[in-house]
């Protein structure tokens, strides 16, 4: 499941400072020596499959690995479930069954890969943070995975212990609510870096036995959400939406095309210049001397527009659009965006003045390294070179001295030419930042 938002109903709520009643800790370490008993809990993975068949491909998925240090249940990131022998003794079947689909579910939505994004983000990490990601990710999925043959298990949290809405995601409960007041009395909390995406010490690792691969991984993801679909109704709603989304994620193209142009412009190096407006900080450590600061500028954009004959005149006007886009990523100052229509050849740098105005001349074939180089000869010389094409060209054999971003117009996987059966199109460079155009 993506960062798009989950229902309706869950609109982020303000922080609230709330004395959640927490829950006792569940009783899961066992006595030591206690065998694990591996019929019971396959059993409760049964009982598990039984009242949630969509989740059959998934459940079964999991291998089982017994390891005393862990609380109760926990997952990896790779597919393994990590299983307390005290915490299976202690629990009754149903409850068990609950803690299956519990775990499975922080697989499925991949809340290990997106606390890893998080924690990048944030650039926050540690026993803390991952307690806090952990508990986030229990209120994403405690909402709607339980009833109808689930009962709760002992130690379950819900949003509605600090008194915020249902349906929302980790990254909402995240950003928008104080988990303070929750993680003292949740330290044992743990379901493994599946839950967060940190690694724990006794957890096997990439290169351990048993793990699925990305691939195995993905297609496990896949025959879950064909299940979902293929029985409407029989899913809460959380676990439908997720289905649509899976593999089909919504991108907000417009605003990842300006985020790239942003990140490109932001880098160091575009647009910046020095100026004795503002007198550097530096100036204090050398008595006399005025230093100037380094200032930063609105960079320089210039786009690339292919216009040969496999560019519809849909996509042109979409082209357009993102121009219009650009100019207002980079503050509205449109003397900072031009624009130069390619086909075979390269036309020359126009200043945009409204993006509706432009003329887009070509039609022919495609070739886009005559466009770099002639954006590369523009004067003054862009920061951020915006190619916007189909990707059926060839590209330039060396990194442009600038910042490059390259919007691809959606194509199928093989695009067929007519003249050479064979062709396949070049990948765009791997120095550029690609988006795709939905």
């Amino acid at each position: 499941m993506t960062g798009t938002s989950k229902s309706a109903m869950g609109r982020p709520a303000p922080p609230r400072r709330v004395r959640a009643s927490v829950p006792a800790r569940p009783s899961g370490s066992g006595e030591p020596g206690l065998p694990l008993d591996l019929e019971k809990l396959l059993t409760a993975r049964l009982h598990a499959v039984k009242v949630r068949p969509y989740l059959a491909s998934a459940l079964f998925a999991l291998h089982v690995v017994e390891d005393r240090s862990v609380p109760t249940m926990a997952v990896d990131a790779h597919w393994r479930c990590y299983v307390s022998p005290g915490f299976v003794a202690r629990t009754p079947v149903e409850e068990l069954a609950g803690v299956w689909v519990h775990e499975v579910s922080h697989l499925l939505r991949d809340h290990h890969g997106r606390g890893e994004r998080y924690a990048k983000e944030q650039g926050k990490d540690g026993p803390g943070e991952r307690l806090r990601r952990n508990i986030a990710a229990d209120f994403e999925i405690n909402d709607d995975i339980y009833g109808d043959g689930l009962p709760l298990p002992a130690g379950a949290v819900l949003p509605s212990m600090l008194g915020l809405s249902d349906g929302m995601l980790m990254e909402e409960y995240l950003r928008t609510a104080s988990l303070s007041g929750l993680t003292p009395d949740l330290a044992w909390l743990d379901c493994g870096s599946g839950a967060d995406g940190q690694d724990r010490p006794w957890e096997l690792g990439p290169d351990g036995a048993h793990g699925l691969s990305r691939q195995q991984r993905d297609a496990v993801r896949f025959r879950v959400a064909e299940a979902i679909k293929g029985r409407p109704g029989d899913a809460p709603e959380g676990w439908r939406r997720w289905a649509d989304e899976a593999f089909h994620p919504p991108q907000p193209w417009r605003q990842l095309l300006g985020a790239a142009v942003r990140s490109a412009a932001g880098a160091p190096g575009a647009g910046e210049d020095h100026s004795y407006r503002r007198p550097s900080r530096r100036s204090a450590s050398v008595p006399g001397v005025l230093l100037p600061s380094l200032r930063r500028s609105p960079p320089r954009v210039c786009v690339v527009i292919d216009t040969s004959g496999s560019v519809s005149d849909a996509e042109l006007g979409s082209a357009l659009l993102e121009v219009a886009a650009i100019s207002r990523a980079v503050g509205g100052r449109r003397d900072l965006v031009s624009v130069i229509s390619c086909d075979a050849t390269a036309g020359i740098a126009v200043p945009l003045c409204r993006a509706e105005n432009i003329e887009l001349i070509g039609g022919g074939g495609t070739d886009l390294r005559s466009g770099f180089t002639r954006a590369l000869r523009s004067r003054p010389r862009p920061d951020v070179i915006v190619a916007l094409t189909d990707g059926q060209t060839p590209w330039p054999s060396e990194q442009p001295s600038c910042r490059t971003v390259v919007g691809l117009f959606p194509r199928p996987a093989s695009p067929v030419d007519e003249e050479d059966p064979d062709y396949t199109p070049e990948t765009p460079p791997h120095w550029a930042r690609v988006v795709t155009i939905a």
